[in-house]
C-alpha cells in the first residue's frame, strides 16, 4: 500500500485521529482511551494544564510518543488568544497551537474576524496554526492565506454530537482548500468520523463523543476505524448516485429469455 501520510507544518502524522483530553471518568481511562485510538496528536486547553511543574502533568502523563497540541479553548479576543498561545510555546516548548476565539459563550461559535487577526499574528511569530473555525469555505480560504498549516471547520456545534450539519460546505472546503482540512466538533458516533473521511477531510478531531461514552476505550477503536475507512473509501472512490436501479449482475443469457 503507497504511504498515506498526512504532512502538516512539516510533520509527518500516520494517525489522522486527532483526540482531546477532557471529559473522561479518569486518566486511566483517558490514556487508555488514547491508546486504543491510535492517537499521534492530542490537544488539551492550555487553561486547564497545569505549569508548576511536570511531575504530576498531561504533558508527563501523555509521553514523548505524542503530539501534543494545546489549544486556546476559552479565548474571547485575539489577544488572550495570541498571549496564551505564546504562555504554552514558553513552558511547553511547542510552537504548534489549536486555535480558538469564540464569539459566542453559549454557542461556542468562532469570531472569524478575531480568529484571523490572532492567525497572521502566530504565524508572523512563528507558530504552526491550526484554526478552529466555520464551515465557511470563504474563512476557510483567508485562514489558509494568513498562513494557517491547516483549517478545522466544525461540523456541528462543540460537544452536541449532532455530526456533520452541512456536509456539503465541508465538502467544498476540502476541494478547495490549499492546507490539510480536519472536522473538529459535532462528531457524535463513528459514522459520523467516517463521513467526514469521505468527504475529503484530511482528519478528524473529536473528543466529547469518546470521553463521555458509556465506554471510551471501545469508542476511541471504533473512531480510529471509521476514520481508516472513511479514508480508504475517499481514495477507493465511490459509485455515482442514481435514482433508477441497476442490476449488478448480466441481464443476457438468463433462463427463459
Amino acid at each position: 500500500m503507497t504511504d498515506d501520510a498526512l504532512v502538516i507544518g512539516g510533520r509527518r502524522l500516520t494517525s489522522r485521529l486527532f483526540l482531546g483530553t477532557a471529559g473522561y471518568p479518569s486518566r486511566t481511562v483517558m490514556l487508555n482511551a488514547l491508546e486504543a485510538g491510535g492517537a499521534e496528536v492530542v490537544t488539551a486547553s492550555i487553561r486547564r494544564i497545569s505549569l508548576d511543574g511536570y511531575a504530576e502533568s498531561l504533558v508527563d502523563a501523555l509521553g514523548d510518543r505524542l503530539l501534543f497540541l494545546p489549544n486556546t479553548a476559552g479565548c474571547l479576543t485575539a489577544r488572550d488568544a495570541v498571549l496564551t498561545a505564546q504562555l504554552a510555546r514558553e513552558a511547553l516548548g511547542t510552537e504548534w497551537v489549536k486555535l480558538e476565539v469564540i464569539g459566542d459563550s453559549e454557542l461556542l461559535y468562532p469570531d472569524v474576524e478575531e480568529l484571523l487577526r490572532a492567525t497572521e499574528t502566530l504565524v508572523a511569530d512563528g507558530f504552526t496554526v491550526l484554526p478552529y473555525c466555520n464551515d465557511d469555505p470563504v474563512t476557510c480560504r483567508k485562514l489558509a492565506d494568513a498562513g494557517a498549516a491547516a483549517v478545522m471547520p466544525l461540523g456541528a456545534p462543540i460537544g452536541s454530537g449532532l455530526g456533520i450539519q452541512n456536509p456539503h460546505a465541508i465538502e467544498v472546503i476540502c476541494a478547495r482548500s490549499p492546507v490539510p482540512v480536519i472536522l473538529d466538533a459535532g462528531i457524535g458516533t463513528a459514522s459520523d468520523a467516517a463521513l467526514a473521511m469521505e468527504l475529503g477531510c484530511s482528519a478528524v478531531l473529536l473528543n466529547t463523543a469518546v470521553s463521555k461514552a458509556r465506554d471510551p476505550v471501545r469508542m476511541a477503536a471504533a473512531m480510529a476505524g471509521a476514520v481508516r475507512a472513511g479514508r480508504d473509501a475517499r481514495l477507493a472512490g465511490r459509485i455515482p448516485k442514481r435514482f433508477g436501479a441497476e442490476a449488478s449482475s448480466p441481464q443476457l443469457g438468463l433462463i427463459g429469455s
